[in-house]
């Protein structure tokens, strides 16, 4: 919640949800590993990426979260323009 919250608060990202617990099966320091996990799923702009993924490395506890982007294909007019209206960097 903390990640989710202060990426919208700085207008990094228009939304997110926390979904979770989860439970992840990965590879991490070359051994196989499973764990609960939560995953955010954040909504911005190409724009905004880098300064969200700085934001995101910057408050996240782990030195190699996985961030991924997946690009917004396509979206109704109103719901893209609220997305760029609310990742402006305008002051509230």
């Amino acid at each position: 919640m903390a990640l989710a919250g202060s990426a919208v608060k700085a207008r990094l990202a228009a939304g997110g949800q926390v979904i979770g617990p989860v439970t992840s099966v990965f590879w991490h320091l070359g051994e196989y590993g499973t764990g609960q996990e939560y995953k955010v799923l954040l909504t911005t702009t190409t724009d905004r990426y880098a300064e969200l993924e700085a934001h995101l490395l910057a408050q996240h506890p782990w030195d190699n979260p996985e961030l991924i982007a997946v690009p917004i294909q396509a979206g109704s007019a109103r719901v893209l323009e609220w997305i760029r209206d609310s990742v402006s960097p305008k002051q509230d």
